[in-house]
């Protein structure tokens, strides 16, 4: 039987913070006031509910490091309204998973969108 810990989880501020101090993110509301979206180049890396209770995050993700996930973290789940295949949803208010895990897991997601990104501009996203 897993025994559970508890860690201090990271709250929304210093996700927000975290996911602003990356190159070339924006935020904002686009599907309403209670939903914060971050972007790099237009495209989505990160959103969360402001209402959410836990606070969970969804996260883009690499489809076999995503199931990955899920199997070995039980607040780690499919990404909710998302393409599950691409998306995880992050429980990171549960308390369970260590901030280094969660900011590995930001970094992930903004790395496969800048990844994605056309070579003109990549080229942009770099000058």
């Amino acid at each position: 039987m897993a025994i559970l810990i508890k860690i201090n989880p990271m709250h929304i501020e210093s996700f927000r913070e975290y996911c602003l101090a990356k190159k070339a993110v924006t935020e904002g509301t686009p599907f309403g006031e209670t939903v914060l979206v971050f972007k790099v180049a237009g495209k989505i890396f990160a959103l969360t509910g402001l209402d959410s209770d836990p606070f969970q995050v969804n996260l883009k993700c690499d489809p076999e490091r995503a199931v990955e996930l899920r199997d070995e973290y039980d607040d780690i789940i499919p990404g909710y309204h998302m393409n599950k295949q691409h998306w995880n949803t992050v429980k990171i208010g549960n308390g369970t998973l260590p901030d280094k895990l969660v900011k590995e897991l930001i970094d992930h997601s903004y790395d496969l969108i800048v990844a994605s990104l056309s070579k003109k501009q990549r080229a942009e996203f770099e000058g």
